[in-house]
C-alpha cells in the first residue's frame, strides 16, 4: 500500500501544480479548487507513506516524479519548449529515482 499511497501523493500534487497556473493567482474558483484539493491529497498521501518509507526516500520519489511529470505537462499543454540539456536533467532524476528504488537498502519493496 506505500508505494500506491506515494503514487497518489505524487499524482495529487501533479494535479495541483498543473492547476495552479490555470487559477491565475487563485483569480479563478474551479482551477484554485483543484489546486487546494491536489495539495491537501497530496501532503494527506504523503503523511501516510511515510509511515513505512523513510522521508529521504519518499521525498525524494515525489518531488523527482512531480518534477519530471510537471515539465512533461508544461510541455504536451502550455508549450513549454524541453531544449537538450532539460532532457537529459530529468533523465537524470528519473535514473537516480530508478537507482534509489531498486538499489537502496532503506527502501522497503513490500
Amino acid at each position: 500500500m506505500q508505494w500506491i499511497f506515494l503514487t497518489v501523493a505524487i499524482v495529487s500534487e501533479v494535479i495541483g501544480t498543473s492547476a495552479l497556473k490555470a487559477s491565475e493567482g487563485f483569480l479563478h474558483l474551479w482551477p484554485s479548487a483543484i489546486v487546494v484539493i491536489g495539495y491537501a491529497s497530496a501532503f494527506y498521501f504523503l503523511s501516510l507513506t511515510l509511515k513505512t518509507i523513510p522521508i529521504g526516500v519518499a521525498y525524494a520519489i515525489w518531488s523527482g516524479a512531480g518534477v519530471t511529470l510537471i515539465a512533461l505537462i508544461a510541455w504536451v499543454f502550455y508549450g513549454q519548449a524541453l531544449d537538450l540539456p532539460a532532457i537529459i536533467g530529468m533523465l537524470l532524476i528519473v535514473v537516480g529515482v530508478v537507482v534509489l528504488y531498486l538499489f537502496s537498502n532503506t527502501v522497503s519493496h513490500s
